[in-house]
């Protein structure tokens, strides 16, 4: 299934594909009352998506199309967002790092993200906005000190994140994270497919950022230094993941700020991210006003 949040006529409501690559979505909240306007409420009382699975086969089912919504944040309001740097050998030897020993970690705030086909902003202080094409997964039970044998257990689903960044923020200090936390800079969708449409871990799949119709970055998920199984036994050692969690995996080389010259994001431009088999990410770069 494909999941995804949405607004109409000012209700917020969850949306599930028809089929794979239909433009026809059954309106899960209009079908069933009893339905949570959002996924994070959702994933809490239904992580296996039972009630999504009956509204998508009643015949009764309210039927809409994609161009008649607004996208709505995936998941507005994770009770945390946790992100690994470092997770491709050749984006950490294009940053001029060594194969790391142990990925990086850092947190992102809600306030940070922003929709697909909404504007990722760039702030006012900076014009070294950043690119990076990267694969989230949200977690759909809670977890602590998982293990290789039942660490992909917790996931509800898989989806896109653009982690921009601004890189000089970035660089101010040892920590990442305020270069990463400006408001409305994780393009963050457009659906949660979940776990059984695609190979185990989603492990194998191309994954690519265009930049205006440029390809930036090209690699595959088989190249994680750590795989999705691998983030989450290291996450768990330390935290509880919770449903409504996201995990951001890392990007690939071909970023904006290794490039001769330097490449960065201008108002006008648009950023796509595309994974195998989950979709196209889609935002347009605005200035802050």
């Amino acid at each position: 299934m494909r999941l995804f949040s949405f607004i109409q006529n000012g209700r917020k409501s969850i949306g599930v594909l028809c089929k794979k690559d239909s433009n026809e979505f059954v309106d899960l909240c209009a079908t069933n009352s009893s339905i949570p306007a959002d996924l994070y409420g959702l994933i809490a009382i239904d992580p296996q998506f039972t009630k999504a699975k009956e509204a998508l086969s009643n015949p009764n089912a309210v039927i809409k199309n994609i161009a008649d919504i607004q996208f709505d944040i995936l998941i507005d309001r994770p009770g945390k967002i946790v992100c690994m740097g470092l997770n491709y050998a050749d984006h950490a030897k294009e940053g001029g790092n060594a194969r790391p020993d142990y990925p990086s970690f850092f947190l992102r705030g809600p306030s940070s993200l922003a929709s697909h086909q909404a504007r990722i902003i760039r702030p006012k202080v900076s014009d070294k906005l950043d690119y990076e094409a990267e694969l989230a997964f949200v977690v759909g039970k809670k977890g602590r000190n998982l293990t290789r044998e039942n660490a992909l257990d917790c996931i509800a689903g898989y989806s896109i994140f653009n982690d921009a960044s601004l890189r000089d923020y970035q660089r101010k200090t040892t920590q990442w994270t305020i270069g990463k936390n400006f408001d409305q800079t994780g393009g963050f969708g457009p659906w949660l497919v979940t776990p059984d449409e695609l190979p185990l871990g989603a492990h194998g799949l191309q994954i690519q950022s265009r930049l205006n119709g440029a390809v930036m970055q090209n690699a595959n998920t088989k190249d994680f230094l750590w795989d999705v199984v691998e983030t989450i036994v290291l996450i768990t050692e330390c935290m509880t993941l919770e449903p409504g969690d996201v995990v951001i995996t890392g990007t690939p080389a071909g970023v904006g700020y290794a490039r001769t010259p330097p490449v960065f994001m201008k108002s006008g431009d648009i950023c796509e991210i595309e994974i195998e088999n989950i979709g196209v990410l889609r935002n347009s770069i605005e200035d802050q006003t």
